[in-house]
């Protein structure tokens, strides 16, 4: 893109011209190469230079004529030559005089051309031929001499002092090396580099001063500045004065300029500089410079001794106090940030601050607060390190009292769903009770299906691929309570059927049924005592820290308290195999000595001789984890109890499915005919139907329907208890465990039979029998409940396992949840939207009322101002040197302050510290 400027701006140099008559229209061939020249010269992005292509052959050839008639006024050596001609030192004082008079218009007519003609103009006029940049850089340096220098003590002093070190001496270098530019202030010396102070080995004479101040009295600086920025706005020609020796120089020295909107305009253009890639070292490299030729003890000396002089002028002080802001915080070292903030804190600009934050300007006070977001306080580093400390305690002991809640929360839950599953039992037994009562009354009557009579819609619909329950299947489901074909009566089905109609059928989706995949566990294979068993043995026994005898004597005796329940278990793992007692048997009956035997064949062959070894260990293992087994499995099974029962007794979940049956009914009976029911996998289809637009789903139809007509059910999943933790459960092995508890109580009685003197077994079977008898009663239950709940939705308990059964319906209401939630943000959306076209509407409406032709020609008219304007808005604090860039960022500056990033974090805490408050302290709510 380019820099083309307003189309008003063109429009206005066009009319100062004489138009010429309409030229004849050339043939279609020559027409079309003559536009892709014009398109080509404007630099326009490739989207707009195509709406442009699909203009008529009339519309082109208008604005190929407006394209030509503008290029042809002046090309960029006209304006060169005039410049050099004020810059040359052999013009008498009357000549020049004479010439200068026009220099202002001059300057002005270049900068239209510059920011309004296609790029290649911009291109001939920055080229090797014309050095257009050199001249303009040079005719500034000369325009400011007796603004930048005392004019009265240069010309009282120019005979008497040639001293080269004076700070007047120094100006630009020479800009003619290797040209054959007029210089205006005689012979150049060589430059040590970019950033180097810059000399002259004579002084500017009599006349070139004078007639310096003969400029500095115009506006020309202040256009120059305008001809410099429309330069940079192009990538190309911002990078030729970025790399340019005194372009950014010249323009920071034009701050010494007397009017205080030039001044304004530098520093709007200095900051935008400042926010491009590689630029804010430029820029105070440019006031390094500045501090030089002017003789400053501190940079930035000038620049707020101007801040504080022109407080008249609002404008200014918006612009300084913007550069300020940028210049000091756009770069990211901390250490250099600070360093920059100190620069200004020593010139006095916070106690300045102070007295201006009362100020009546709004835009002022804005960059003002800007700026004292972006401060970087040294001081509150530590005091933020000290809190954060702070803060990390609070946040341990935070999470230790989470840790003890959520223990506490799910102590409360358990015993939530205890009494829960206690209700649930009194009323499946009042249930059964009822079922006797009415058995004796007479049989039960069969349930008779009733024909359903096929829908007839306008148009044709999409197939919901449901898994339908045949009529014979329906008997006792939550089916056979419901009436589909009433709640069509409520619906709105002539919305139902624009919303989903189809055009084409699409290929009916395949149906698979979910394949559990079982685990086996493999059967872990014992090896004989070898050096690593006999080795890890050595590791078991040295853990226990008892000898053979003791452990012997308590395995004999079951004492859980001398042998802890977690080294039986490992110690389990080395019980003798039958080849080890052969093995040692052999050892004895051989009478070899046993003492020259190792410890750990030792403590085997003692190990060996107890009797009923594996039925003691068993027995030890089983009672050592009784009470953690009944403390996992009672949860476990009283969350299948209260799932099942919640979901089979929920009137809202029966009324959610009464509304998909008959909306699937409703899509389906032209084609497939009624059904009676479906498997509950089908819920999952209802997000793969799509509206007609693709923009909702069937689910999302459902929830807008319960929301309008069914408020009541709407929290329906407020009733379904405990759901994602049955989803959970693996009920089967829930069962098998409960199994081996009873087993392993029952090896417990037949040993307890056999050693009726042991007080630990008595003790143990006395306080445990009860709750494995309860254990096993809530098992029943739970196996019962959950087959009543599969069954009553027309599912078969054997192949239907709770972890297939209950994800169904946490799928379901996750979904549904979301479906609520998007359907509330698309209806504030269109909310919006409505209310800004009404708002548009309102607009054109009284546009068109005042011009009847202005409706048929505004589209036309905006697309030619957008294409024109070519620019492109980038909200990044960094931009990179593009064409655009500069008038980028200088409009978004006007439009928002500049803030970092961490702004926001240290304002709060500076409003916090205002009011006394501290994060961590008793005022904040943590």
């Amino acid at each position: 893109m380019g820099n083309a400027g307003s189309v008003d701006a063109q429009h206005t140099e066009l009319r100062a011209h004489p138009v010429p008559l309409k030229l004849p229209m050339p043939e279609p061939g020559e027409l079309e190469e003559r536009f892709a020249v014009v398109l080509n010269s404007m630099n326009l992005p490739p989207d707009k230079a195509r709406l442009l292509r699909q203009y008529d052959n009339e519309k082109k050839w208008e604005l190929i004529c407006d394209q030509e008639r503008f290029q042809v006024k002046n090309p960029p050596h006209t304006y060169i030559q005039k410049l050099k001609g004020y810059l040359d030192p052999a013009v008498t004082r009357k000549k020049f005089r004479r010439r200068v008079q026009e220099s202002t218009q001059v300057l002005r007519e270049l900068e239209i051309s510059l920011r309004t003609n296609h790029i290649g103009w911009v291109r001939e006029f920055l080229n090797e031929e014309n050095k257009g940049l050199d001249v303009l850089v040079e005719y500034l340096s000369f325009a400011q001499y007796a603004v930048t220098f005392d004019f009265e003590s240069l010309e009282n002093s120019v005979e008497n002092s040639m001293d080269k070190s004076k700070p007047w001496s120094r100006s630009i270098e020479d800009l003619h090396r290797g040209t054959n530019l007029p210089s205006p202030v005689g012979n150049s010396v060589s430059r040590s580099g970019r950033h180097s102070t810059l000399r002259y080995n004579t002084l500017p004479s009599r006349r070139t001063l004078k007639n310096s101040r003969l400029v500095s009295k115009k506006d020309d600086v202040h256009v120059c500045i305008m001809c410099l920025r429309a330069i940079m706005n192009y990538q190309y020609g911002f990078n030729m004065v970025m790399s340019h020796p005194h372009a950014v120089n010249e323009i920071a020295l034009s701050l010494n300029n007397k009017n205080p909107r030039t001044k304004a305009l530098v520093l709007e253009l200095l900051a935008a500089v400042c926010l491009v890639r590689g630029g804010h070292e430029i820029i105070l490299s440019a006031f390094d410079n500045f501090k030089e030729v002017c003789g400053e003890k501190q940079r930035f000396e000038k620049l707020m001794e101007h801040f504080r002089n022109e407080d008249n002028n609002i404008d200014f002080m918006v612009a300084c106090m913007q550069f300020i802001n940028i210049v000091v915080h756009s770069v990211e070292d901390m250490n250099f940030r600070v360093h920059l903030q100190y620069e200004f804190t020593k010139l006095g600009l916070d106690e300045y601050l102070d007295k201006l934050k009362h100020t009546e300007s709004d835009k002022l006070q804005v960059q003002i607060q800007a700026y004292l977001d972006n401060v970087f306080d040294v001081g509150a580093l530590l005091e933020d390190a000290e809190t954060k400390n702070a803060a990390l305690e609070r946040v341990e002991e935070l999470e230790e009292n989470i840790s003890h809640l959520s223990e506490k929360l799910q102590d409360t839950e358990n015993e939530a769903m205890a009494k829960i599953v206690e209700l649930e039992k009194q009323l499946m037994q009042r249930n059964k009770e009822l079922d006797v009562i009415r058995t004796k009354n007479g049989p039960i009557k069969l349930f008779s299906v009733k024909i359903k009579k096929p829908i007839k819609t306008k148009f044709r619909m999409p197939v919901f691929n449901w898994v339908a329950l045949k009529p014979n299947q329906i008997n006792g489901t939550v089916f056979n309570e419901i009436d589909d074909e009433r709640i069509l009566e409520d619906l709105n089905v002539d919305e139902f059927e624009e919303i989903f109609k189809t055009k084409a059928q699409g290929p009916a989706i395949d149906l698979t049924s979910s394949k559990q995949k079982i685990t086996q566990k493999g059967s872990n294979k014992v090896t004989l005592l070898d050096a690593n068993r006999a080795k890890n043995l050595a590791i078991t026994l040295r853990k226990a820290g008892k000898t053979a005898d003791e452990i012997c004597k308590a395995i004999h005796v079951f004492d859980l308290k001398t042998l802890p329940v977690d080294f039986v278990e490992c110690l389990m793992r080395f019980l003798p195999t039958e080849n080890e007692v052969k093995v040692l048997r052999l050892y004895e009956r051989e009478r070899k000595p046993i003492e020259n035997l190792s410890d750990e064949d030792r403590f085997m062959m003692q190990f060996s001789k107890i009797e009923r070894l594996m039925q003691k260990m068993t027995i030890m293992a089983f009672i050592g984890n009784f009470a953690e087994s009944i403390q996992m499995l009672t949860p476990q099974l009283h969350a299948i109890i209260a799932a099942s029962v919640s979901i089979k007794s929920s009137q809202k979940l029966k009324k959610i499915l009464e509304i998909i049956l008959a909306l699937g009914n409703y899509m389906n009976s032209s084609k497939r005919g009624a059904v009676y029911g479906f498997k509950l996998q089908s819920l999952d289809l209802l997000l793969e139907t799509k509206s007609t637009d693709r923009k909702q789903t069937l689910l999302h139809y459902i929830s807008n329907v319960v929301k309008e007509k069914y408020q009541h059910v709407s929290l329906f999943y407020n009733e379904l208890h405990y759901v994602e933790k049955a989803a959970a459960v693996s009920l089967e092995n829930v069962l098998l465990d409960v199994k081996e508890l009873q087993r392993g109580l029952e090896l417990t009685k037949r040993e307890y039979t056999m050693h009726d003197h042991n007080t630990m077994l008595k003790d143990f079977i006395q306080n445990n029998e009860g709750k494995l008898k309860k254990l096993q009663d809530d098992a029943k239950i739970a196996q019962d409940a959950f087959d009543d709940a599969v069954k009553y939705f027309g599912e078969n308990p054997k192949t239907t396992p709770p972890s297939v059964f209950f994800p169904v319906f946490v799928r379901f209401v996750k979904a549904y949840k979301q479906a609520e939630e998007e359907n509330e943000l698309r209806k504030k959306q269109e909310q919006a939207l409505m209310e800004k076209l009404m708002e548009q509407e309102a607009l054109m409406e009284q546009q068109d009322q005042k011009s009847p032709s202005h409706k048929t020609k505004r589209q036309q008219q905006e697309l030619i101002a957008e294409l024109r304007r070519r620019q492109v808005k980038d909200n990044r604090h960094v931009y990179e040197g593009k064409d655009g860039a500069i008038e980028d960022i200088i409009t978004d500056l006007r439009n928002q302050p500049y803030r970092r990033a961490d702004a926001l974090r240290r304002s709060i805490r500076r409003r916090f510290d205002e009011h006394g408050l501290r994060p961590n302290g008793p005022d904040v709510a943590m």
